[in-house]
């Protein structure tokens, strides 16, 4: 394996060039596209040195020929060496065309110009644009961009770009174009170009200003009736923005476009923006609540991004969360309001602690702001998007509603039209506040989860609370040695009724909640005036992303589960007691002792399942035990086998134990009504499923018998829409093997032709924890409804297979063995996808010494490929050190 090159942000210097125009004229054909563009450049006055060449990205692509200021160049006067055109003279300004053919065809990649269903669409971010044209194809560099589009007029009816249309006709030959111009500089990445055969929703949104704004959503004629939900989505999104940002629309039209075939979730460009149609189409019959959430979100998201993305961009790809972290942010509140803040509260927080605080503890752990990479594609990760959201709501909750809009605001009037860095957006909030951020600073700078110790002692003769806390953060690749975090630490303290005792110290009360703020490795808080002895909420909402250890005994983190008043910290201690009974259960199965549930556990279960006060939505998430993959994060050395058995053992005593009252939840929230998305009705449906889920988990090791799942049988035949049926097909599935198979196979009859609920049929048996499932996907691998070049079919089923610990970790390495082969074959084909499969391997390290020797093997097998791709090299390379 060669060692790639490795990018490093110290070595960041502004591109010698501006461009200030770019014509492009795109003649689509499948294998001989024809790209023209004609670029207006001047030398940058800030760029050294003031001589350079001329220097061009260009990948993949057949270059025809280049004419500086309208004159051929002979080749004698450029060279081109497959990634860079290098022009060594050319005057301080100047008019360059380059002509190239592309073949979208065959571009299996799907990163620059390829075809998904017979349609032509783009991927540009990050360094897509390249693999179009030769062009300086980093942020850095905007320009307004006018592209005209010629295609056969009856294979591509439809021909978008970004902007609005300024020109269109037909031509003799049976071909016909359109011309996009877009008024506002853009890089590169945010260039986009969609062709083919599809049909248009269309709406309208009056923005605040009185201005109409028209709305399309593009979609191939089999799913011209699922597009509601994301058109009212976007309205909805439209009009938060307004009302939460005073951020209103730019252009004369607004286009979203989905397709199959795609590497991400969606992508924001400008005034086009191209989806995964996995969040676009949506129908009962074929989307789950889940669905509908999802597609309201990254509808948001992407729109999101005009703002915090487009009309402000970042300067270079270190600075990835500018954007990313900063929109997750938008859309997480944007979430929040639509629905439940709590359960939403809660689902972010459960990402960061089950996946991305394992990032920070493994060989990929980066800053939210990286100091180097490889392959900017492997740095599109949660630490950047989920914690980079994190680091803006600390600085929210530190700030106050008030002084982050006045930040925003700044930020807003200061960058637009502009390319800049974190440095930039922390400054516009200090200098909107008065605020000093420069130690809360480091959290873009510095890797790792900070771990926070809290010791809590009350002294009743002097009706003081003392709270000890002290922060820790462990080395990290590259870091060794780590500075003091500041972070926010919200907290609440009850008394022995469950009621909040109000803190008269005017040194906590901030932002409506109580705040210490951490800032040293060992602080003591005195808090004065508590008149008992109090039950102490800490971490409350989730105010900042760290590890906490609290000296909290069982009893409190039971009295917690029952009465705190903070949604997030009432799970977190329902989490907690449920880890510390599962470890002590793991010990005991290793010890070959039998698996005991505490009565304290199983008792404070049982109340959150009979409290019919708080929402559904909240037990729904309360009741389910903590995840495997968070359970093995907190062992020295893990062992799935014992980590899943013990969860199993759990939640089968749990939901004996529990048996009647989880039939009559799962009676009285049933509904004769016709399916609905609502919040309301959503909840409703959680927890009936969830308590569905208990009452059919098998015991470990065993199956139920299949007329113990006539529950679920019967709520698959009757089920008006897909949360429930796809649910109760879980349930049997998990289950009974000969009861799941049958219920599977008419599942397929039914929903063949629809890709996306084929997906749930793939994700369904490669996370199915009976015996066998291994076998099941590999033959699955030669289905007709499987494609290993569909990214959608990838994440599906190898994807969603290595997330099934207990069968991924078999202790004969047979499921390393297969993702390994799956990678190696995907690579050559979409490398970005092959990259993001490797992550299960790279936490070899926390595995016993048999697990750990054949991951190794597999690693080393993987970096010995002759053909490997730098996406997959950085990762296997730094996972071997």
């Amino acid at each position: 394996m060669k060692s790639p090159k490795t990018k490093y942000l110290t070595e960041y210097t502004p591109y010698p060039f501006t461009v200030s125009t770019i014509h492009l004229q795109v003649e689509l054909h499948p294998t001989q596209t024809r790209v023209v563009s004609r670029l207006h450049v001047q030398r940058n006055p800030q760029a050294h040195p003031p001589d350079a060449p001329l220097e061009l990205n260009g990948e993949h692509l057949k270059l025809v020929e280049v004419k500086l200021n309208n004159h051929l160049l002979a080749e004698s006067g450029y060279t081109y060496n497959d990634k860079l055109l290098t022009i060594p003279e050319v005057p301080d300004t100047f008019e360059i065309t380059i002509e190239t053919i592309v073949s979208p065809e065959t571009n299996t990649a799907l990163e620059g110009l390829y075809r998904s269903s017979g349609n032509y669409c783009t991927q540009c971010e990050a360094e897509g644009f390249r693999r179009i044209t030769c062009y300086p194809d980093r942020p850095d560099v905007m320009a307004v961009f006018t592209t005209t589009i010629i295609a056969d007029a009856s294979a591509c009816p439809v021909l978008l770009s970004n902007g609005n249309l300024v020109d269109k006709g037909v031509l003799d030959d049976g071909r016909h174009f359109r011309t996009w111009h877009d008024p506002f500089p853009k890089p590169s990445y945010l260039f986009a170009l969609v062709a083919g055969d599809l049909v248009c929703i269309k709406d309208s949104f009056t923005t605040m200003s009185g201005r109409e704004v028209a709305l399309h959503i593009f979609v191939e004629e089999r799913n011209r009736n699922k597009c509601d939900h994301a058109m009212q989505s976007l309205k909805k999104a439209m009009l938060w923005d307004e009302q939460r940002f005073g951020r209103e629309y730019d252009l004369d039209v607004y286009m979203i476009v989905a397709v199959d075939d795609f590497n991400m979730g969606a992508m924001e460009n400008k005034g086009l923006n191209v989806f995964n149609s996995k969040y676009v189409l949506a129908e009962p019959a074929t989307a789950t609540d889940m669905d509908y959430e999802g597609i309201e979100g990254v509808i948001a998201h992407e729109y999101f991004h005009n703002w915090t993305g487009n009309r402000i961009t970042c300067r270079d790809w270190f600075q990835l969360s500018l954007k990313e972290g900063l929109t997750v942010f938008r859309d997480q509140e944007f979430s929040a309001d639509m629905g439940s803040r709590a359960v939403k509260r809660i689902n972010d927080a459960n990402v960061m602690r089950s996946f991305q605080f394992r990032e920070d503890s493994g060989p990929m752990a980066h800053p939210v702001r990286p100091e180097s990479f490889v392959e900017i594609n492997n740095f599109y990760t949660l630490t950047v998007y989920n914690k980079g959201a994190e680091v803006i709501r600390m600085m929210h909750t530190l700030l106050g509603e008030k002084g982050f809009r006045q930040g925003m605001d700044l930020y807003f009037e200061r960058h637009d039209g502009q390319a800049v860095t974190c440095e930039d957006f922390v400054a516009a909030m200090e200098d909107a506040t008065g605020a000093d951020l420069s130690q809360f600073s480091l959290w873009y700078s510095q890797a790792g989860t900070p771990e926070l110790t809290a010791t809590c002692t009350y002294a009743p003769r002097q009706q003081t609370l003392c709270l000890h806390l002290q922060q820790t953060c462990p080395p990290t690749p590259g870091q060794t040695e780590k500075k003091p975090f500041y972070f926010p630490v919200a907290f609440g303290l009850l008394d022995n009724h469950g009621h909040e005792i109000y803190v008269d110290d005017k040194n906590y009360n901030k932002s409506v909640r109580n705040i210490i703020i951490v800032n040293e490795e060992s602080q003591e808080f005195i808090i004065k005036n508590i008149r008992e002895k109090p039950v102490v909420s800490l971490l409350r909402n989730f105010s900042a992303p760290v590890k906490l250890q609290s000296n909290l005994s069982d009893q409190n983190l039971a009295f917690l589960m029952a009465h705190d008043t903070d949604p997030f910290t009432r799970w977190d201690a329902g989490q907690q007691l449920g880890l510390t009974t599962i470890l002590q259960g793991i010990t005991r199965f290793q010890h070959k002792k039998n698996i005991l549930v505490p009565p304290l556990f199983s008792t404070a279960f049982g109340q959150l399942l009979a409290d019919r006060q708080t929402d559904p939505a909240f037990i729904a998430v309360a009741v389910l035990l903590p995840s495997e993959t968070w359970i093995g994060q907190q062992m020295q050395v893990i062992d799935p086998e014992a980590v899943y058995y013990t969860r199993s053992f759990f939640a089968h005593q749990l939901a004996r134990e529990h048996k009647d009252i989880l039939t009559q939840r799962y009676a009285e929230l049933s509904s004769e009504k016709p399916y609905c998305y609502s919040t309301s009705e959503a909840a409703k449906r959680s927890l009936r499923n969830r308590s569905l889920a208990y009452l059919l988990t098998p015991e470990p090791g065993k199956e139920l018998e299949e007329h113990a799942c006539q529950p679920g049988i019967t709520q698959y035949i009757q089920a008006d829409n897909m949360t429930d049926v796809f649910a109760a097909l879980a349930a049997v599935v998990n289950a009974n093997l000969k009861a799941g198979a049958g219920l599977l196979d008419d599942f397929y009859q039914q929903w063949s032709h629809d890709p996306l609920v084929v997906d749930k049929w793939l994700t369904l048996q490669a996370t199915c924890t009976l015996p066998g499932t291994l076998q099941r996907v590999k033959k699955l691998l030669n289905h007709s409804a499987f494609s290993i070049k569909n990214p959608n079919k990838v994440r599906s089923l190898i994807g969603a297979f290595c997330s099934n610990q207990h069968q991924f970790h078999a202790l004969d390495g047979s499921g390393y063995t297969f993702l390994t082969n799956q990678i190696l074959t995907l690579d050559s084909i979409n490398p970005q996808i092959a990259s993001r499969l490797v992550t299960p391997l790279t936490m070899w390290k926390r595995y016993d010494p048999a697990r750990s020797q054949l991951m190794r093997d597999c690693l080393e097998q993987i970096a010995s490929s002759e053909k490997l791709s730098g996406d997959v090299a950085e990762i296997v390379q730094k996972s071997l050190l």
